[in-house]
């Protein structure tokens, strides 16, 4: 694992120690890990909804289709 040094305002630093304490992370360095990850989720889930919005469009989805998923989804949650 490599190492990076970061400088923070006072007010920051406060923040990242609260969040740490609050949140349970061992280190500031679990948090900030974890805010990377998030970011990187982001803009992955931007990259795919972009795609998706460029893509040709499908047939058109009836009614049905959506209870479906909503049954399907239900029946997940229950058991």
């Amino acid at each position: 694992m490599t190492t990076m040094n970061i400088s923070l305002p006072d007010a920051l630093k406060s923040f990242v120690d609260e969040q740490v304490i609050q949140r349970g992370y061992g280190t500031s360095s679990e948090y900030v890990r974890e805010l990377i990850r998030k970011d990187q989720d982001r803009m992955r889930l931007r990259e795919l909804l972009l795609q998706g919005a460029e893509s040709a469009h499908g047939n058109p989805v009836e009614e049905a289709y959506f209870d479906a998923l909503r049954n399907r989804i239900h029946r997940r949650a229950a058991g």
